[in-house]
């Protein structure tokens, strides 16, 4: 088999970052099983009802290492927040080397514009840069969107872009993560199910727009179970599938592990590469007052649901074959003599990113 130019990896977007952020963060054969602890606010909210009182900083850093150290093992990918969890979760070496590290750029809780619909905003005091700088393998930013809220859709589409070129800029992989929302139409708060009639076709419209500008795409079930027939919710996942540009992955919206679990089969099934998923995995945890309590079910019962899913996981589609790619590919890419030379992470660099390459051609 002749060799591959890197170039034709160039041409794909796979530049030498972006390519090394997706092998640690998948797992061998390419699929993604990735575990979410970067919910503040209802973590937050969790450990009050839980504790009868608000929790301390100190509390919630040690609730985020003890999910990290139980769970980072198990999974190829953990998603962790800047505020709370990522210094500590690292000098507590909780993550083992083997386990991809992605990061939250956005603030918790998203202010929202005069209709009443979200507007993302960055972590003060955060960036792409710091999240390249302290050694993580992505950025992953949460953007809520719904295209037919333009005010709202053209603000957070325009902070997606800027997110995207500063992960170019920085050649570090981008996961994007938009969710559908509940706004407000004439001044009142839509009906649940205004919002229920319009999520499948939310999900796969964004998913339209937005996919490009990212690595991975992490999406919503684009449906309710019990709401839509399995019929329709398998209609809709296929045509998920085909409005991704880049691998996907399926979140978990904080939907029951059962429930979750048959949403990623299905997903599976119709082409997804993984998960990213987090309170179907741990919501419970939180319910506990007491340190051992929540001990015992983390290092049980989450470890078994993060395994479980694994399993399924692992008959997913392959983040490479999504572009075209087989680890035979993968395998056979060698650089030129002087690459190093002219590579760059700015996206004025065109030899990072050629734009006139084909990415059907062999190189």
């Amino acid at each position: 088999m002749a060799a591959l130019s890197i170039t034709r990896l160039y041409g794909l977007g796979l530049t030498p970052g972006k390519l090394r952020g997706l092998q640690r963060i998948s797992n061998p054969n390419g699929t993604l099983t990735m575990v979410a602890t970067d919910q503040n606010s209802s973590m937050i909210k969790m450990m009050k009802e839980a504790l009868q009182r608000e929790p301390s900083y100190e509390e919630i850093v040690d609730a985020k290492v003890m999910l990290s150290r139980a769970l980072a093992p198990h999974c190829s990918g953990i998603l962790v927040d800047a505020y709370y969890g990522y210094a500590s979760t690292m000098a507590a070496c909780a993550i083992p080397p083997s386990t991809g590290i992605l990061i939250r750029v956005e603030k918790s809780g998203a202010p929202k514009n005069a209709a009443g619909a979200p507007v993302a905003e960055i972590e003060a005091g955060w960036s792409v840069s710091k999240i390249k700088r302290c050694g993580a393998d992505a950025v992953k930013l949460l953007a809520q969107f719904e295209p037919g809220e333009f005010d709202s859709a053209e603000k957070n589409f325009a902070l997606v872009r800027r997110i995207h070129d500063e992960c170019q800029e920085h050649d570090i992989l981008f996961l994007l993560e938009p969710i559908h929302f509940a706004y407000k139409v004439g001044g009142k708060e839509e009906s649940k199910e205004a919002v229920l009639a319009r999520k499948a076709r939310t999900v796969i419209e964004t998913a339209k727009y937005l996919s490009r500008y990212c690595d991975v795409y992490k999406a919503e079930f684009p449906g309710t179970l019990g709401y839509e027939s399995d019929a329709q919710l398998r209609d809709n996942l296929k045509r998920l599938n085909e409005a991704c540009q880049r691998p996907w992955v399926l979140l978990s919206a904080g939907v029951d592990y059962d429930q979750y679990k048959k949403q990623v089969e299905m997903a599976i099934e119709a082409g997804a590469s993984g998960v990213l998923g987090g309170r179907a995995f741990w919501k419970e945890f939180f319910t506990y007052a007491s340190i051992a309590e929540r001990q015992k079910f983390v290092e049980t019962e989450c470890v078994r649901r993060v395994q479980e899913i694994d399993a399924i996981v692992r008959n997913g589609t392959p983040w490479f074959k999504r572009y075209g790619l087989t680890l035979e590919d993968l395998h056979s890419v060698r650089a030129t003599e002087g690459w190093h030379a002219r590579y760059g992470g700015g996206p004025a660099t065109t030899a990072a990113r050629p734009a006139t390459v084909d990415p059907n051609a062999v190189y």
